[in-house]
């Protein structure tokens, strides 16, 4: 098979690989100016709690480096700054419109002197072997062509003891809640989206992702198949979100 007749999915469609990065662009790129008030209203605000979550896991130290993947607005590389004191946090995104966002922020301008937005793509990252102390992608992998080639790459860049963590949405292990989820997710999300940035189509793009992504074990060995040891994860809110955890020994 060459590279032009490889397939993957954009939600429930199928499509060229090669196709996949642009229309994750066009995505986020029409939601961008409304992405943190749409993260609050879809998620009554509970993505806080978990980013929180991840912090209290990952424990940042200070004089860290981290780099941020699919790092958007900022909003994970604010947090570990706080929580590290001191070091240096680097946001790589796919969308500039998102990166241009984040430097809206307040935090942004507070934390300048450690802070670097960069347009960078995850599964071909432009930093050096053995670079950063951390590697965080919060709710960004689903939207990676191959997320084995983003896994890797996060192996490559992080230096011997450092740390990867993943927030992603994932599977809620019981039925009925799975299928109540479901039902919120397929009929409020959509209108949400409609009402507060404009953009249905988008945010159905994102509901669908959430069901093609692979569940928490199979995602637990793509994260060992990269290289990662010690790697377990955290469900969150019953598996509507889950933290996974790898170390570069």
């Amino acid at each position: 098979m060459t590279e032009t007749d490889r397939t993957t999915h954009f939600g429930f469609d199928t499509i060229p690989e090669q196709d996949k990065a642009g229309r994750v662009q066009g995505v986020f790129s029409s939601v961008a100016s409304k992405y943190d008030v749409m993260n609050d209203a879809m998620s009554l605000g509970i993505h806080r709690i978990w980013k929180d979550a991840m912090m209290d896991w990952l424990a940042p130290r200070p004089g860290q480096r981290l780099l941020d993947v699919a790092g958007g607005t900022g909003d994970i590389s604010f947090r570990f700054l706080k929580r590290a004191g001191s070091g240096h946090a680097t946001v790589l995104d796919l969308t500039e419109p998102m990166l241009i966002e984040g430097r809206k922020r307040a935090e942004a301008a507070d934390m300048a002197d450690s802070l670097d937005w960069v347009v960078g793509d995850a599964m071909a990252l432009p930093f050096d072997d053995n670079t950063f102390d951390v590697y965080t992608i919060s709710f960004g992998i689903r939207n990676v062509t191959r997320p084995q080639e983003a896994l890797n790459e996060a192996f490559r860049v992080l230096k011997p003891g450092g740390r990867l963590m993943v927030l992603e949405f994932s599977e809620i292990p019981n039925d009925l809640l799975q299928r109540i989820y479901d039902f919120y997710s397929f009929n409020a999300i959509p209108v949400m989206g409609k009402v507060i940035t404009g953009d249905r189509d988008s945010y159905q793009y994102l509901v669908e992702s959430i069901r093609r992504f692979p569940g928490q074990d199979t995602f637990l060995s793509m994260v060992r198949q990269a290289g990662f040891e010690n790697a377990k994860y955290r469900n969150l809110s019953m598996g509507i979100a889950c933290l996974h955890s790898g170390w570069k020994l």
